[in-house]
């Protein structure tokens, strides 16, 4: 059932995490980073999944890694990404963009929720210049 739903982001260039080493291993290196947490919810298929591949098929956006893990299915490894989130609470779906290990940014459900993906990208790419330009 979930099988669509890695597929947009794979297809789109990230790489699926499915272990907490995995997770520690790609947001450990030197650099940057956009780590989406992935969901079965629907703001998740209606905005958080394609305004993030549409703010990357726009161009102006360069991450050393792009990687996700899924919520719900890959548990572990989940929780071991948002270790990195600094005390954030839990939701899905997420996008973080990380340098160097260190988050910089952090899109929660809200940011996601009724938002159209043009929204969501515009707000990342905002996000991206102002972190990481």
């Amino acid at each position: 059932m979930v099988a669509p739903m890695r597929e947009e982001l794979i297809d789109a260039g990230f790489q699926q995490l499915l272990t907490p080493d995995q997770v520690d291993a790609a947001l450990q290196q030197p650099g940057t980073t956009l780590l989406v947490v992935n969901s079965v919810c629907g703001c998740a298929a209606a905005g958080a999944r394609p305004g993030v591949t549409e703010a990357l098929r726009r161009g102006e956006l360069r991450f050393d890694r792009l990687v996700t893990v899924f919520a719900g299915m890959e548990k572990e490894a989940t929780a071991q990404a948002r270790e990195y989130f600094e005390g954030a609470q839990p939701t899905s779906p997420q996008a973080a963009i990380l340098k160097d290990g260190q988050l910089v940014h952090l899109m929660q459900r809200p940011d996601f929720l009724n938002h159209a993906p043009e929204e969501i990208a515009a707000s990342l790419t905002a996000a991206y210049r102002r972190t990481l330009g």
